[in-house]
């Protein structure tokens, strides 16, 4: 039996520790995005602020959009809650009183990352040591996986952190589809759209999702917009996919108690991708899809709220 304080701080913690990485992600591709761009194309760095969803809180709190105050935003502003080193910071608060139904050495795990984001933050602002930084967040968050796929039990616990992980990864999905995405067919559609470096911005966006080389392995030839779309929202093979994170959602819902509460809102979800779309022909229609499929996915996250936090596993 699972007490619902343990079910929270269990499911809140995976989806900060998720928030972490996968925002560490995004920072780090868009930078290597802008060096290999030439001048001019992608210089703006406002697109991040987008995809996290912090525009408005930046702008209360900053005169300027420049590279170093909307990358300081991201990863080292304790203000900022979903920032690299906030979302570790309350992960690990999370954790800490969740200790019993994890692994020590995820524990530790955590522990290290805390320490590691909370002494060396602004090296993760600085462009000659971002990278460091930011690969590190990933590697010790990869770590953390792997430490609780190899020796956790798969009991309630288990199952909660997978789905707050799950239901985390989608959104980032959606947003960088929503954003990165949608700007790009949009931008196509203009008459100086960049054709000579669009299979560059393509690939930045794969890149922020760790899609690269798993596109790559499953299509032959030029990278380009349709395919792209299709390998991010559909393939359930993919782990990072809309479509994986769903099915991996619906099957801890199936090894959670009350599932006949828990499977119609993972269902909303899966009918919603199944009426999109097959082509990517339309920023603005690939916006507005991924908002709708953020409302379904937080109906989903309600749905955990009322069925396991209000009560006991």
């Amino acid at each position: 039996m699972l007490l619902s304080r343990v079910a929270d701080n269990v499911y809140w913690g995976s989806r900060y520790l998720e928030r972490a990485e996968d925002t560490a992600r995004v920072v780090r591709s868009f930078t290597e995005l802008i060096l290999d761009l030439p001048t001019g194309i992608a210089s703006s760095w406002e697109p991040l602020l987008a995809v996290v969803g912090g525009r408005d809180q930046f702008d209360a709190s900053h005169v300027r959009a420049e590279e170093s105050d909307i990358v300081r935003f991201l990863v080292a502003d304790e203000s900022n809650h979903g920032s690299v080193v906030a979302s570790v910071a309350q992960a690990r608060e999370n954790l800490r009183t969740a200790r019993e139904v994890l692994p020590r050495e995820a524990w530790q795990a955590v522990n290290d990352l805390y320490l590691f984001t909370g002494h060396d933050r602004e090296s993760g602002v600085d462009r000659r040591s971002r990278a460091r930084f930011l690969s590190r967040v990933i590697t010790d968050s990869q770590r953390l996986d792997g430490v609780l796929t190899g020796s956790m039990r798969r009991d309630e616990a288990y199952e909660l952190w997978r789905l707050g992980q799950a239901i985390e990864r989608a959104d980032m999905t959606t947003r960088v589809l929503g954003v990165r995405a949608a700007s790009l067919l949009a931008l196509a559609e203009q008459p100086d759209g960049f054709e000579d470096f669009d299979e560059v911005q393509w690939m930045g966006v794969l890149r922020s999702l760790t899609a690269l080389q798993m596109y790559q392995r499953s299509h032959r030839g030029p990278i380009d917009a349709d395919s792209v779309v299709r390998f991010l929202l559909f393939d359930v093979a993919f782990p990072r996919s809309v479509a994986g994170c769903v099915q991996r959602i619906s099957e801890a819902f199936g090894r959670l108690p009350r599932p006949e509460h828990t499977m119609p809102a993972a269902q909303a979800v899966v009918d919603l991708l199944s009426g999109l779309p097959a082509r990517a022909s339309d920023g603005r229609e690939l916006d507005q899809a991924m908002d709708r499929v953020q409302l379904a996915l937080a109906a989903v996250h309600d749905t955990v709220y009322d069925t396991f936090v209000r009560g006991v596993i």
